[in-house]
């Protein structure tokens, strides 16, 4: 008489555990986190101005809250910008004073193109609000930041010899669109005017 096979045979092919499932496809397979890297470019730039202006705040002596910022603090950060222009501001005793292609250069100092600080002065403005400011304490919309901003328009206007003129109201040809044109103008223009200040780059440098 045969004797039966030993029971380890038998009992180790019915207790092997089955093999794993095989992996379920993603149900996203496109994450949606690369949405967050298509911004425009106006939005990176926004982005990155308004981290600038608080790392500023945070450096600041004494540091300095948000809602404690003043127009009076904006001017002071622009100022403090300057140091880091790349457009030649002739001084009054420079021989170039009014000259907007000098033959040579000079010691006169590098500035922060008034371009440059409107598109800047815009993208700030509407990141203020986006981030829960309220747009009538805006420090960025106040009436001290207008009016500096409109003397640097005027100073490197006569120092480098660079007019800065409105054409787009050139284009005006009937009086409804004219109509149109002055109420827009009227409201301020919002960050539209910073855009196109933004994609020019402001006045070039010399």
């Amino acid at each position: 008489m045969m004797d039966p096979p030993p029971p380890s045979t038998t009992s180790s092919s019915s207790t092997d555990p089955p093999p794993p499932p095989p992996h379920p496809p993603h149900p996203h397979p496109h994450p949606h986190p690369p949405q967050q890297q298509q911004l425009s470019r106006y939005e990176a730039q926004k982005r990155r101005d308004w981290n600038t202006f608080q790392q500023y705040l945070r450096n600041h002596k004494p540091p300095l809250a948000l809602p404690r910022c003043s127009g009076a603090h904006v001017i002071e950060f622009l100022k403090y910008l300057d140091q880091f222009g790349k457009t030649k501001v002739h001084v009054n005793p420079c021989p170039y004073f009014g000259n907007p292609n000098p033959p040579s250069p000079c010691a006169c100092p590098l500035r922060q193109a008034w371009g440059s600080l409107d598109a800047l002065i815009g993208r700030l403005r509407a990141a203020y609000e986006e981030s829960g400011g309220r747009p009538e304490s805006n420090p960025f919309a106040a009436r001290a930041v207008r009016i500096y901003l409109r003397e640097v328009r005027e100073s490197q206007a006569h120092a480098r010899g660079i007019p800065y003129e409105k054409k787009k109201r050139k284009r005006v040809t009937s009086g409804v669109t004219a109509g149109n044109v002055s109420s827009s103008s009227a409201c301020g223009g919002g960050g539209s005017s910073s855009e196109v200040m933004e994609e020019g780059g402001g006045a070039p440098p010399t």
